[in-house]
């Protein structure tokens, strides 16, 4: 008997965005390094972003192409082109694949995520879809350009994050940074680079209790969105 209420209950959803200049197929095979025990309790859709990569991708060689990228920036990484356009597309693409309860993402695509729920929250993007409830940025940082950071980070985030810090990542003293941007971030460490890694037994613990805790919160929610559309009327 108790089985049965545990089979009703479904899998926290995920978007999952990529790294520059990559793919949602690329992502796909750089998540499944982490054990089948953590993959199958989430039900995740990978997606390509809108723009065919305009240069070279540094993944050339060791994954196949095509790829692609989110948004294109200058040297300094302060002005970005097409963002918007990228915000409309993610918010097209939600509305036809989702609902989400989070996003993952990777590298650009975890520049991305860690910006969103701020710019939700701001009314700037991802109106017409619910609101993000959880993130799991890997090898993140936060957004550059002036006007974006004045929106996405100006108040302490409530979203749940997990964030991977990778000890020789270039990206780790930003991906610092973004942490701070939010409440209660989970946080694990790991002694490699700028990738997605493999989960050791330290490691492994704390990204099960995040999915322990996003999985009590979605079955939650579900039950009492049930209990408000079954309430008898007198």
């Amino acid at each position: 008997m108790g089985s049965e209420g545990r089979s009703i209950v479904r899998k926290p959803r995920f978007l999952c965005l990529h790294g520059f200049r990559t793919s949602a197929e690329i992502m796909k095979i750089q998540l499944h390094k982490w054990p089948k025990s953590v993959i199958d309790r989430l039900d995740l859709v990978f997606l390509d972003a809108p723009f065919p990569c305009q240069g070279k991708s540094d993944v050339e060689g060791i994954f196949d192409p095509p790829y692609y990228e989110w948004f294109q920036f200058n040297k300094e990484f302060t002005e970005y082109t097409n963002f918007e356009k990228c915000l409309e597309y993610l918010e097209d693409r939600m509305i036809k694949l989702g609902p989400f309860d989070g996003l993952i993402g990777f590298s650009q695509g975890a520049i991305l995520s860690g910006g969103l729920p701020g710019l939700q929250a701001k009314g700037i993007a991802l109106q017409k879809v619910p609101k993000i409830k959880f993130i799991i940025i890997i090898g993140g940082a936060k957004l550059k350009s002036a006007k974006l950071v004045e929106n996405a980070y100006s108040s302490s985030l409530e979203t749940l994050s997990l964030h991977f810090l990778g000890e020789t990542d270039f990206l780790k003293p930003y991906g610092t940074q973004l942490i701070e941007s939010y409440k209660d971030p989970v946080v694990v460490h790991h002694p490699k680079g700028h990738t997605v890694p493999r989960l050791d037994e330290k490691s492994l613990e704390i990204v099960t209790a995040f999915i322990d805790t996003i999985e009590h919160l979605v079955m939650e929610e579900d039950k009492t969105g049930e209990e408000n559309n079954s309430k008898p009327t007198k």
